[in-house]
């Protein structure tokens, strides 16, 4: 189900909990928000969506993926840069690295491993901080 986009900044400031199997529908709602947003939208948290849980989507080009849970094990190549977000106004500045190894559940709870660089690993970054209340 396609929900509305979270603006609050008091509840996106709290911190989100662990995910579990239980929450199979906040994934499902949060491919199709994302879908619904893709025109101005390269990744949500589920916080985003109304839902203090530790789950991601992130759109790689033709496809999306989930992380439930992830962990950030490796990061090189600090940097400073700006973002947006659809749940902010405007844009603010904000540190970020190049590469980044993630530990992480699969939309199927699976554990993976991930490398990723450049543009998609700030987009996990950025959806990550999320999970602390962080507001760019």
């Amino acid at each position: 189900m396609v929900k509305q986009i979270v603006r609050d900044p008091l509840f996106l400031q709290q911190k989100s909990e662990p995910a579990t199997e239980a929450d199979k529908q906040v994934i499902m709602d949060l491919t199709d928000t994302l879908k619904a947003n893709s025109d101005r939208c390269v990744g949500m948290a589920a916080n985003m969506i109304g839902s203090r849980k530790r789950i991601i989507i992130v759109s790689a080009g033709f496809f999306s993926f989930i992380m439930i849970n992830p962990v950030i094990t490796k990061k090189t190549g600090k940097y400073e840069t700006e973002e947006g977000c659809l749940s902010l106004d405007g844009v603010r500045p904000c540190t970020r690295y190049k590469e980044i190894e993630v530990d992480y559940l699969d939309q199927n709870f699976k554990r993976q491993h991930g490398k990723f660089v450049d543009f998609t690993a700030q987009i996990i970054q950025h959806e990550m901080d999320h999970f602390e209340g962080i507001l760019i």
